[in-house]
């Protein structure tokens, strides 16, 4: 049904992170949960009106832990816990403040969607605002000189930054009120700390990244000195993987903030931001991971025994967390299944540094290849097949809406060109093509001996998937010369028919799936249109066509079809490929009659209009499968099934594109009756 369409990414949900696990007093939260006639939630919300600062803290803690269980959420909201949570973020106790919004962050980011917004109905806004502004000005405060002090305030900034990114991220409200409130200047303060305290300036970097994209109203609250603290830190030297992954957020940011760029500092910072995303990607995780392993072994032998032991149990306890986030139902966003993109970081206890880094480094690559995404898309709302509201760009702004000392806006049209130089530049289509080969074995198997390194295997191959959707993004936008010419086409060809042939079976997994066929969608349209021949069997693609066609996902069986209408219409141009078109066609055939979905049907009958347009091949293999009485018989299937199902299920673009199919069908029959009276 046209070209495939590459997607933006939109900034993933949030994690059910909350406090360090030692931070969580032992008590038996899990065994009330397992007691269904006891509902823990009255009487912990009771103890937030406790006098003694030890048992509210106590209470928010173990708040914070049996939210985590998504079951036990409807008691607390039923019992009013935002409005009774609320007043604790401005406790006399750092600790009551830092348990409290530790338990605000599980709840929204447990309860998803609704319960942000119904979060920011009660007001939450009001005092964690309040108590950013106090964080930020203890930051530097006199009154607070002692070090352990000062970093219960940067701690309490952390939890609050945390919420304020999982509302945002959510709530329409939460973010205008983020817009109108200044919140931005002290995010950025937060962000500042980075010399000294990454963690909450990785945590100020996310709840950046998310609130500057598709943001026009805060471009006018960007000036000189917030473009600054985010050059500053694109520019940081520190090795780490926590500093790789703070500079990938920046560069995200920047690149958000794109229409805000001086004149002057555009093509530099367009530059920079393109050479951080370079080097994030050209660190090796299946060297890296296996490393920071053996570092943490080595570590771990010379602890006392007693340490040990602490740090296994915790990290034994990060990985149920885990488990469970995996095996989550997964929420739709924008029409699309919601990857569990969740960062479990911050669970992790302080001592397991090697597995912070390693998650850190995952992270920054996941993050960089979906900026490159981006990147590919144009910001034009209705090239975007997935997103069921328009949303206004940079282009919606007018000269009064640009701040002081900031030039005219950048537009997407005239920084395609200098993003495909910054991008070739820097090798970026090599190496994305590198990211998506399966992980390192190495890697793979030293996650798979450990239990808190176990969720990294997931981690790795959503890196793998992500890449190869960055692939598609790179093949739909730029030209084979630029990508090398055919011998790197084919190359690229090689690779995936590896990656999708190379086991006994074609993987089932639908995110790897999903990314891998519309990468070789893109590439097979290359390749058919410069007229070069690929390494693809046909007999492989009808394999990998019916493994798509039995998967969930529509994109897949979309681009499923698709694939094999690319090769059936080359095939017709060749000799002696009847047989083949006969076992393309038939495929297609059964596709546009038996699926569910009418838009996996309407491709697959452009595909058939495709394959079987003209050629003395094409010509036998059609009246060989009895083609025409089969779509006669279709037609009134096909028309009665948008008449029933199309204004109520489908969107308006939708409709248009199998409205001009049907009118194809029709036509193309007239087309196939010709041919049948030669």
């Amino acid at each position: 049904m046209g070209k495939s369409k590459t997607t933006k990414f939109k900034r993933p949900q949030f994690n059910a992170v909350g406090l360090p696990v030692n931070a969580v007093k032992e008590e038996d939260a899990a065994e009330e949960l397992h007691d269904e006639d006891c509902c823990p939630a009255a009487e912990l919300l009771e103890k937030l009106q406790n006098p003694s600062a030890d048992v509210r803290e106590f209470a928010c803690a173990s708040i914070s832990r049996v939210v985590q269980q998504s079951q036990t959420i409807p008691g607390f909201l039923q019992r009013d816990a935002v409005r009774r949570l609320g007043p604790m973020l401005l406790d006399s106790s750092l600790a009551v403040r830092e348990t409290a919004t530790g338990a605000l962050r599980n709840l929204s980011a447990c309860g998803g969607q609704e319960v942000c917004e119904d979060m920011v109905k009660h007001d939450i806004m009001t005092p964690l605002t309040a108590l950013l502004r106090e964080c930020c000005a203890g930051f530097e405060s006199a009154a607070v000189s002692m070090t352990d002090q000062k970093n219960a305030v940067e701690d309490v900034a952390n939890e609050a930054v945390n919420l304020l990114w999982n509302l945002c991220e959510s709530s329409s409200q939460a973010l205008s009120v983020f817009n109108k409130s200044g919140l931005l200047d002290v995010v950025v303060q937060c962000m500042e700390r980075h010399p000294h305290n990454t963690e909450l300036a990785i945590s100020a970097a996310h709840c950046l990244h998310t609130v500057t994209e598709d943001n026009p109203e805060l471009l006018c609250s960007l000036n000189t000195a917030v473009l600054g603290v985010m050059e500053n830190a694109l520019l940081s030297s520190q090795p780490s993987m926590a500093h790789t992954l703070l500079r990938t957020l920046a560069a995200g940011t920047l690149w958000n903030m794109k229409g805000s760029l001086p004149a002057a500092r555009q093509a530099q910072t367009l530059s920079a931001v393109v050479a951080t995303l370079s080097k994030c990607l050209d660190l090796d995780s299946g060297t890296l991971i296996p490393e920071l392993r053996q570092a943490e072994e080595v570590r771990i032998k010379n602890k006392p025994d007693s340490a040990d032991s602490v740090e296994q149990a915790a990290g034994g306890l990060v990985e149920e967390e885990m488990d469970e986030e995996e095996e989550a139902p997964k929420h739709k966003r924008n029409g699309k299944s919601a990857r569990g993109d969740t960062d479990f970081s911050d669970l992790l206890p302080r001592g397991k540094e090697e597995l912070r880094e390693a998650t850190a480094l995952l992270t920054a690559q996941q993050t960089s290849l979906e900026i490159i995404v981006n990147m590919c898309c144009s910001d034009d709302p209705s090239d975007d097949e997935w997103e069921e509201e328009s949303s206004s760009d940079e282009s919606d702004m007018g000269p009064d809406g640009l701040c002081e000392g900031v030039s005219n806006l950048m537009s997407p049209l005239c920084l395609s060109a200098e993003v495909h130089t910054a991008l070739m530049n820097h090798n970026i289509p090599e190496k994305v093509l590198k990211k998506s080969e399966f992980p390192g074995k190495e890697a793979m198997e030293v996650c798979k001996q450990n239990p808190s390194w176990r969720g990294l295997m997931k981690k790795m191959q959503r890196v793998q998937s992500r890449a190869l959707t960055c692939l598609h993004s790179i093949l739909s936008t730029m030209d084979a010369e630029s990508l090398g010419g055919a011998a790197a086409l084919q190359e690229a060809a090689q690779h995936l028919s590896t990656l999708v042939f190379g086991a006994a079976e074609i993987p089932k997994d639908e995110e790897f799936l999903e990314a891998v066929i519309s990468a070789m969608r893109s590439l097979l349209q290359m390749i058919a249109s410069k007229s070069i021949s690929q390494c693809m069997t046909p007999q492989q693609l009808m394999s990998l066509s019916e493994a798509a066609t039995s998967c969930e996902v529509v994109s897949v069986r979309v681009n499923a079809v698709a694939i094999l209408g690319i090769t059936g219409s080359t095939l017709a141009k060749e000799k002696c490929t009847a047989e083949t078109l006969q076992m393309i066609g038939n495929a297609l055939l059964q596709v546009a009659t038996r699926d569910a979905d009418l838009v996996v049907n309407g491709e697959a009958l452009d595909a058939l209009f495709d394959v079987f347009a003209d050629g003395d091949e094409a010509e036998t293999a059609a009246k060989n499968i009895q083609l025409l009485p089969a779509l006669k018989a279709l037609q009134p299937v096909f028309k009665a099934k948008i008449r029933k199902e199309g204004r109520g299920k489908y969107s308006p673009p939708q409709l248009c594109v199998l409205d001009n199919i049907k009118v194809n069908l029709r036509r193309f029959i007239g087309y196939l009756e010709t041919v049948v009276k030669k």
